[in-house]
């Protein structure tokens, strides 16, 4: 079974949008079985009602489409928001991105929501690779803190893929068992390889990121009888 680590739905802040329909549509093209979704930022800022929408968006479709729902750790409700987004929207991940909710991922401001996802089985995705905000060092001081979490870095880890950056993702997968990375947007192949063959298939999870990335063109690297093979481990 293919598995899309990360899509979102609905109508980003940013004029970014897309539909459960033209979703399903590009995942039954490309022989995509089942994805996991995430709310974009909205116009109003207003997760909690975000992470409400795509759980309503979602449910007729719990088959095909995972809720993860997005947190700004920032929000005083934001622990209350994530019980309610798990015990009453039947959302099955948690989702940080630093860069649009404006932290820093190692501070400690996250760990009521890490120990909460721990206490309850989530995995945690945190949007990656951008400077001063997620690098993957800064992931991997919140997989130490955490080993029991397992903590999937968007992007490869690393925006550009190359130099330091690539470097520090490598060593950030050696010094955490509970690290993985998600491949949208990473254009090294050579990258995605050496890491399955250091690491295993099982901490490089295909990702599309759609529809900031296309997802044709995202899984075309999986498509590769060589990955396609270490995908399905």
């Amino acid at each position: 079974m293919l598995f899309d680590m990360r899509t979102y739905l609905g109508e980003s802040f940013d004029g970014m949008n897309q539909s459960v329909s033209g979703l399903l549509k590009n995942m039954d093209r490309l022989s995509i079985q089942k994805a996991l979704v995430l709310p974009f930022k909205p116009m109003d800022y207003h997760l909690a009602k975000a992470n409400q929408s795509l759980s309503a968006v979602i449910t007729p479709f719990r088959d095909r489409l995972v809720g993860a729902a997005r947190i700004d750790p920032w929000q005083p409700s934001a622990l209350a928001d994530l019980e309610k987004a798990v015990q009453t929207l039947d959302l099955k991940a948690l989702f940080l991105d630093p860069w649009q909710e404006q932290f820093r991922a190692d501070l400690e401001i996250t760990d009521g929501l890490i120990n909460y996802a721990q206490e309850n089985g989530l995995p945690v995705i945190i949007a990656s690779g951008f400077p001063w905000r997620s690098e993957a060092l800064q992931v991997l001081k919140i997989a130490l803190r955490w080993p029991k979490v397992p903590i999937i870095m968007t992007n490869g880890g690393q925006i550009n893929i190359s130099g330091l950056g690539q470097a520090d993702v490598t060593l950030a997968l050696r010094k955490a068992d509970n690290l993985f990375i998600e491949t949208a947007g990473v254009y090294r192949q050579d990258f995605l390889e050496e890491c399955v063959e250091e690491f295993g298939a099982q901490r490089v999870l295909f990702g599309s990121g759609a529809p900031f990335f296309d997802q044709a063109f995202e899984i075309l690297p999986w498509i590769d009888p060589l990955l396609y093979s270490f995908n399905r481990c």
